[in-house]
């Protein structure tokens, strides 16, 4: 795999955060979820996704070309081994000075090498009183990636997405268990720990929705 990061000491484990960047306002970002389009490959219809990946260099942030999400089913049981396309990210939200200060607080927890790929994940997920969502439909499980971060953008009416963080894919060693508010993030040295995030539903009347941005580097992404 290829090399992303300095030795910072960071790699042994994870970080929780309750509120990165004072330059980075989560609220802004919410209006960027309500066109998110299904995510064709989860059945039910409750989770909503876009994907781009980045390239951070000494000259700045550049949106690589299009590619594929690809994990094996080693990582993905559910929907590995196959090709995933999602569309872009809005050139608007990436075109935003706090999409591009959130990229740059996970470059540097990460002591990313410069020029490393980093795919941003804009994820929804849904719920009604008939039906739970789902943030994580594999399950226990790894990305295969080295480093992944949860940033909450908003909960609007519902309970749960509590993320865990486990040593085993068997759950019985849970080291972390947080319910992600809006501004706050988890980074995970994905080598080394397992993570899930509990179904949602809505806490009142109506629909619920959990909206978040999943950043991971590597990519996974594949042209």
């Amino acid at each position: 795999m290829q090399e992303v990061f300095v030795s910072t000491g960071f790699e042994f484990g994870f970080l929780f955060c309750m509120r990165t960047e004072n330059a980075i306002d989560p609220t802004a970002f919410k209006p960027f979820f309500n066109d998110l389009p299904v995510d064709p490959n989860i059945k039910g219809h409750y989770r909503y996704r876009r994907l781009s990946r980045f390239r951070i260099t000494d000259d700045g942030i550049m949106r690589l070309p299009h590619g594929y999400l690809f994990q094996s089913k080693d990582y993905n049981p559910l929907v590995g081994d196959i090709k995933r396309e999602f569309e872009e990210l809005n050139d608007e939200l990436v075109n935003l000075d706090m999409f591009n200060a959130l990229l740059l607080v996970f470059r540097d927890f990460c002591a990313l090498r410069p020029g490393a790929e980093i795919g941003v994940h804009q994820i929804r997920t849904t719920c009604s009183p008939e039906s739970f969502g789902d943030p994580a439909p594999e399950g226990i499980h790894r990305d295969g990636t080295d480093f992944v971060c949860i940033y909450s953008v908003d909960r609007n009416n519902v309970e749960g997405a509590e993320t865990h963080l486990y040593t085993s894919k068997s759950g019985e060693s849970s080291v972390f268990n947080k319910t992600l508010y809006p501004g706050e993030l988890v980074l995970v040295n994905d080598r080394k720990f397992f993570h899930y995030t509990t179904p949602v539903h809505p806490a009142g009347e109506g629909n619920g929705t959990r909206d978040v941005f999943v950043l991971t580097c590597p990519s996974l992404m594949v042209d």
